[in-house]
């Protein structure tokens, strides 16, 4: 949602949008949500044989400061894409932060025994669309539904942790 909500805010700021356009947009938010959970995964299987007791605590709290942080940033009107441009250097820092939170899900996935890299591969392809069609999507309607997908998300992520952190102390199963 966060790549989602850049995406929009490129599509506001970019003449003329075109397939290519976003289709480059799509590549670098999904290429690097692609990848940072696989490091975060690879980080977390290092470090599971020593904090397994408490996993379902890590996923609740990584889960919910993330989702927080979401819903939080829902609500403020800037756009941290005001540029148009697609030059290397603005698009990594900006594929790099918003990737940041799934390297703390990737971690949550080790713990959670998750085969990486149909995950991985999930994240990525669902985040290049999500990115392509919120390039389109903030070029022809504007900032309308970027605070609201951020919202959902946030609130999704929430509830994912709880559920998480429920199983584990055996108190709720969905």
């Amino acid at each position: 949602m966060d790549a989602f909500a850049v995406s929009v805010c490129k599509g506001l700021a970019m003449p003329g949008v075109t397939v290519k356009k976003a289709s480059v947009v799509g590549m670098w938010f999904g290429g690097f949500q692609a990848l940072m959970p696989m490091i975060g995964y690879f980080l977390g299987v290092q470090f599971k044989e020593s904090i397994t007791a408490i996993d379902h605590w890590i996923a609740f709290i990584l889960l919910g400061i993330i989702g927080i942080n979401m819903v939080r940033e829902s609500f403020e009107k800037d756009c941290p894409a005001s540029s148009g441009s697609l030059d290397v250097k603005n698009m990594f820092m900006l594929a790099v932060a918003t990737s940041i939170d799934a390297l703390a899900v990737g971690i949550t996935l080790a713990f959670l025994q998750v085969e990486i890299l149909p995950a991985a591969s999930i994240i990525g392809i669902i985040t290049f669309l999500f990115s392509v069609a919120g390039v389109k999507m903030g070029n022809i309607f504007g900032m309308k539904y970027k605070s609201r997908a951020e919202r959902a998300g946030g609130i999704i992520l929430c509830l994912i942790g709880t559920q998480i952190l429920l199983e584990h102390l055996g108190v709720l199963v969905f």
